[in-house]
């Protein structure tokens, strides 16, 4: 198995980084054939893939120290309740 390395350029509020991965000529062969924008869909992999360590990492910290009930919540519900 061949392998094509590429460099693409990620955007991120008018910043870029240059960045080079390597994907599997069969791969990049199919994605040539089927018109697929190699470097946009480099760029959405890693953003989905950031999206998802963050809510690991959200829900890990949430499971680390969960919330309690907290009794300013029931005055302050108490007294919007009047």
């Amino acid at each position: 198995m061949l392998a094509i390395s590429y460099t693409i350029s990620c955007y991120h509020i008018g910043m870029t980084t240059r960045t080079t991965f390597t994907l599997e000529e069969d791969l990049a062969e199919q994605a040539r054939e089927l018109g697929v924008n190699i470097s946009a869909a480099a760029r959405q992999g890693v953003a989905s893939a950031v999206r998802a360590a963050l809510a690991e990492s959200d829900r890990a910290a949430y499971e680390r120290h969960p919330e309690e009930p907290d009794p300013f919540w029931t005055e302050a519900e108490a007294w919007s309740a009047e």
